[in-house]
């Protein structure tokens, strides 16, 4: 409250712990986004190790713990800049990763996302009624290691994350040493055709699915509907080639054509979420003048401490100011390519690009992040359409060139203007979720967005040289020379295929339009049943279960339902608050546990070379009901344990 001392928040000891678990989380997200094409959000396990370590220590608050996982989670989210960068040595362009340069697109992007985002808080954050599932658990894993709320519901909260952290660290642990499989599915044959349906056997999704809500499961299944029950079998009718595995084929034609269509649905859908945002948007921005307006006249104690942001003069002031180093970063890099014979008009075309694409995908990666969370967000289709839209620009300004080499400048070039947007992407993807944070433990907004510039400026100093020793050790699958050991960085070849292909003329531009005509039809859906009273559809949430694979859509639409259900047993007992918050942290813990293992095992298969290094058979038939029975037995137990010890106040 205004006239009351601020608790200690960003310190010094914090933000070292910060760079410390940057170092590591970093680290690790790097690896995994090159290898599997996922990341994973830190904000949970950093606030559990920050609570661990700052114990310690005296006069911790819970403040001070919410700054240490701001920037562990700033710079772990940043890390998904290698679905871009690795595209430049995908085409041939880099032969590694330049430093300065590399450090300079991230911190420049980072930066960026930041200061896009500072606004949107008011817009997205406290003005709205998004659930941000990743905030809330971290919220409640922070108000439990502080001892907010009674004794005993300390007590059963704490036991609750605990509890649910290691049932969900015990499962993936059970299938990398092989004795439990990672996915039950498979792909099959529809008609003359086929399509596939796997789960992936992750708690920590189903614990997603439960704080997201069932709105948001219903959408993701239509989308799956749509995508697996319908396009795929028709666009692999009577296609099937003989020597072909049935699921090798299904899976390439979901990569090269579905995944297209589900970009183009999140692309509408994208552009309609940004319409109906404006307005908070624009009410967001008012009242930050507003506030700022009332900090001259009254002092910054005449503002409460929760509704201190940074100046909106500063946040406008930086980003104007961030246009310089872009633009002579853009004209470094275009030094002997086709874009320096037209220097002065493609500089000042890509940085308008930068300044007006940024506001644009900072506000729908915030909205896609308060939707489902940062970790489950499809980031990668939002570097699609960034890569889309630039190259398109080129295109334009360029044309088809006949030239092999002034093409691949092009394409080199999209992809470095594409990198500093997707920096803006990553960094707003998780700040809204970070500020949630904050918002839900008390914290000042000002000092948590500078805890998020020092996480991008040690997310920045960081990944270029883990990137360079990925590359020198195993390399990127399609990139000169690679072995066959080779890291996939899958979205990284995909969005290169996009901006080869628009400015190469080998697009397919019907699969990205039909995309936006189904998305067009969801957005009339959701209009009419809002209208009616009767719910609503999240087109995003459509467009991003036709466009992620159902080892990641399945069980956040299973989680959904348990919570769905669950709930609705809370809702009838005599302290329902308490017992829909014991389900919350219950579902947080299944966070917890594997994002911490996924840490553990990242650092182990770093360190070995090897990506299975904990299997301890190579090869265990009993793999798939063992551990489909095993999943089913961890879910039935934390629910029972959720409602009994729930019942027992």
């Amino acid at each position: 409250m205004s006239g009351i001392a601020s608790p200690r928040e960003l310190t010094l000891r914090g933000v070292i712990l910060g760079a410390i678990l940057t170092v590591v989380f970093t680290a690790a997200n790097v690896y995994l986004g090159l290898r599997i094409g996922l990341t994973f959000a830190t904000s949970i396990p950093a606030a559990v190790i920050s609570m661990a370590v700052l114990r310690a220590f005296s006069g911790t608050t819970i403040q001070e713990n919410n700054i240490v996982q701001t920037i562990a989670s700033s710079a772990g989210t940043l890390s998904a800049i290698v679905f871009v960068l690795p595209g430049l040595v995908m085409v041939g362009w880099w032969a590694d990763f330049p430093y300065w340069e590399s450090v300079a697109v991230i911190a420049v992007g980072g930066i960026l996302g930041v200061m896009y985002s500072v606004p949107l808080r008011r817009a997205l954050v406290t003005g709205s009624d998004l659930p941000y599932p990743e905030g809330v658990a971290a919220a409640e894993v922070l108000k439990v290691g502080a001892g907010v709320g009674g004794a005993e519901e300390n007590r059963k909260g704490l036991a609750a994350v605990t509890a649910g952290g290691l049932l969900a660290a015990l499962y993936p642990l059970l299938a990398k040493m092989k004795l439990a499989a990672e996915e039950v599915g498979g792909a099959f044959k529809v008609g003359s055709g086929g399509t596939m349906l796997f789960g992936g056997l992750s708690l920590a999704l189903v614990g997603v699915g439960h704080l997201v809500g069932l709105a948001v499961g219903i959408a993701m299944l239509i989308g799956i509907v749509i995508s697996f029950g319908v396009l795929l079998p028709q666009l692999t009718a009577g296609g099937i080639p003989a020597d072909t595995e049935l699921a090798e084929y299904v899976g390439t034609v979901f990569r090269q054509k579905i995944r297209f269509i589900g970009a183009g649905t999140i692309g509408i859908a994208a552009i309609w979420t940004l319409l109906r945002v404006i307005g908070p948007i624009v009410r967001g921005v008012t009242a930050a003048i507003a506030a700022n307006a009332s900090r001259k006249s009254g002092g910054n104690e005449s503002l409460d401490i929760t509704e201190r942001d940074i100046p909106i003069g500063i946040v406008g002031g930086t980003i104007l100011a961030s246009m310089i180093p872009i633009a002579l970063l853009l004209a470094d890099f275009a030094v002997g390519g086709p874009v320096a014979n037209a220097l002065g008009l493609t500089l000042l075309a890509s940085v308008v690009y930068v300044l007006i694409a940024g506001v644009v995908i900072a506000s729908v990666c915030g909205y896609m992040a308060g939707l489902i969370g940062a970790s489950n967000s499809p980031i990668s289709g939002v570097g699609i359409l960034a890569a889309l839209g630039i190259s398109l620009l080129l295109l334009g300004l360029f044309g088809q060139s006949g030239s092999e080499e002034d093409t691949k400048a092009l394409v080199a070039f999209a992809l470095f203007v594409t990198a500093i947007v997707f920096g803006v992407a990553t960094i707003s993807n998780d700040n809204l979720q970070d500020l949630k944070t904050g918002q839900l433990v008390g914290a000042t907004p000002w000092r948590q967005q500078v805890a998020l510039i020092l996480g991008v400026l040690f997310g920045a100093l960081v990944i270029p040289p883990i990137l360079d020793l990925l590359n020198s050790t195993f390399g990127f699958q399609g990139a000169p020379g690679a072995g066959e050991n080779a890291l996939s960085a899958p979205q990284a070849s995909l969005i290169s295929a996009i901006a080869q292909g628009v400015l190469g003329g080998s697009l397919d531009w019907g699969l990205v339009g039909l995309g936006a005509a189904i998305g067009a039809g969801v957005i009339a859906v959701d209009e009419l049943l809002k209208r009616s009273g009767k719910g609503s559809l999240p087109p995003l949430a459509v467009g991003m279960g036709m466009y992620l694979p159902t080892q990641v859509t399945m069980m956040v639409i299973l989680g959904t339902v348990l919570g769905h259900l669950y709930n609705r047993w809370a809702a009838r007992q005599s302290a329902p608050e308490f017992a829909e918050r014991m389900g919350v942290l219950t579902a947080t813990g299944l966070i917890v546990g594997d994002s911490l293992f996924n840490i553990a095992f990242a650092a182990i298969v770093a360190g070995t070379d090897n990506p299975e290094a904990l299997a301890v058979v190579e090869d265990f038939p009993a793999s798939l009901p063992l551990g489909v029975a095993a999943f089913a037995g961890i879910i039935a137990y934390a629910y029972w344990r959720m409602r009994r010890d729930s019942a027992s106040v």
